[in-house]
């Protein structure tokens, strides 16, 4: 009897020390978190309302009640609604390795299924969430990482050493020469600052982008983690904006040599002001990819009423699987997943 063609034992055992590593960091993240006094939650993966991020595409999947009554569900692309309601309800600070979804996304660092860890602590600071995830990414990492490929190729990133803050600010100043602030909503402002042409249908937003993975992304993290900080208050997603200068939003990104590892908010808690954002999302969706705002699915109706009892906290969504790359040095995402 021969082998299905399908059959590649070796795939799976030549990755083996890669998934013990896996199993390793898991642990530790439990154990890191447990020692802190979170409680550990799990929320539904498929969902009617999976996100609200404009360019994150979702798999689609439909629900048979026992009446014969079909309802449209989607594989969530975050567990972070479901969090803040659990959050809102109880008070407490919770974690959760959740499987997540994003469809049309494929390479290196991106696979359409993959793992995220999210935790949301009320009380907390966005600096104080800065520090809580120092401590994390110490209790579970070597204190050396080495980067095989990509950015930062080869490099030597000191676990160990302090990570370093920049707010969004100060790096466009430093790696792009511009002064970003007084140039937002303004294209053509920011193109002249950068000393570059706008492309074809170009806005700000989108040169925005392109500068931040051109100029800045290269340049930072390299050596030591690097905490992006006070985006500009257009990007500000979930947060809330910085009452000491609300040209920004309290938001960070944490960088690794190459590899951004997290996206947080110190949580937005005003549900007009959450709506007016997702509004303004699905409005931008269906202006760049043709889908009807008020149709694609229903709005978190729970989720804007639970912002109405969430207490003052901050929250982070971290790549598990970005972050066993660097425990590992492993070079694609594919390589720690069990199935990669």
């Amino acid at each position: 009897m021969t082998d299905s063609p399908h059959h590649d034992p070796d795939r799976i055992a030549g990755r083996l020390a890669l998934l013990r590593r896996r199993a390793l960091v898991g642990r530790g993240i439990r154990a890191f978190f447990d020692a802190r006094g979170y409680l550990e939650v799990e929320t539904p993966c498929a969902v009617p309302t999976p996100g609200e991020e404009v360019h994150l595409r979702v798999f689609r999947t439909e629900r048979e009640h026992h009446d014969g009554t079909r309802q449209a569900l989607f594989l969530h692309t975050s567990p972070e609604f479901a969090m803040k309601r659990i959050v809102a309800a109880t008070g407490l600070p919770v974690f959760q390795l959740a499987r997540v979804w994003r469809n049309a996304e494929g390479s290196h660092l991106h696979a359409p299924e993959f793992t995220m860890l999210e935790w949301y602590r009320p009380g907390a600071t966005l600096s104080g969430l800065m520090d809580e995830t120092e401590a994390l990414l110490r209790a579970v990492l070597p204190p050396v990482v080495h980067r095989p490929g990509g950015l930062a190729a080869g490099a030597e990133i000191r676990i160990d050493a302090p990570f370093e803050r920049l707010t969004m600010e100060q790096a466009f100043a430093r790696h792009a020469g511009l002064d970003l602030l007084p140039t937002e909503g303004d294209a053509g402002a920011l193109a002249a600052a950068a000393g570059c042409a706008l492309r074809d249908g170009e806005d700000w937003e989108d040169l925005f982008f392109r500068l931040l993975m051109e100029r800045v992304e290269p340049a930072i993290g390299r050596d030591r983690p690097t905490f992006l900080t006070h985006w500009p208050a257009s990007q500000a997603a979930l947060a809330r904006r910085d009452p000491a200068d609300p040209r920004t939003a309290l938001r960070f990104e944490l960088y690794a040599g190459g590899i951004e590892l997290a996206n947080a908010f110190e949580e937005l808690t005003d549900p007009v002001e959450q709506r007016r954002r997702f509004m303004a999302d699905r409005e931008r969706r269906a202006a760049l990819y043709g889908a009807a705002p008020a149709t694609a699915w229903p709005m978190d109706e729970a989720l804007l009423a639970a912002l109405d009892h969430l207490p003052p906290c901050a929250g982070i969504a971290l790549g598990f699987d970005r972050l066993v790359m660097l425990a590992a040095g492993a070079l694609r995402i594919g390589d720690i997943q069990w199935m990669g």
